[in-house]
């Protein structure tokens, strides 16, 4: 349970600081793809979503897979197996290179 709130305190400040270091900026638009909405929730709570658009060109599905798990596993990311799959799945047809 503490461990639980501490995650969400984490999450909420992150999305807090992204805010005050954003300003006024632009939201990121994502390709309109089963999915999107879950990245826009989970992802851009931490960090800008231009981190999808910059690195596509490099990442395969299975370099999306870890980064996903990377974000869950090392950085504490909130995120239900279910939920986390769709993300990897969406990223990988969108954002994925061959």
């Amino acid at each position: 349970m503490l461990r639980n709130l501490m995650i969400a305190a984490s999450v909420a400040c992150a999305a807090a600081a992204q805010t005050a270091a954003h300003g006024e900026e632009p939201a990121v638009p994502l390709k309109d793809a089963p999915g999107h909405e879950l990245v826009e929730g989970n992802c851009a709570a931490c960090h800008s979503l231009d981190y999808i658009r910059t690195n596509s060109p490099f990442m395969t599905a299975k370099m999306w897979e870890a980064e996903v798990t990377k974000m869950i596993a090392t950085f504490g990311a909130p995120i239900d197996p279910p939920d986390a799959k769709t993300i990897i799945d969406y990223l990988a047809r969108n954002y994925g290179s061959p």
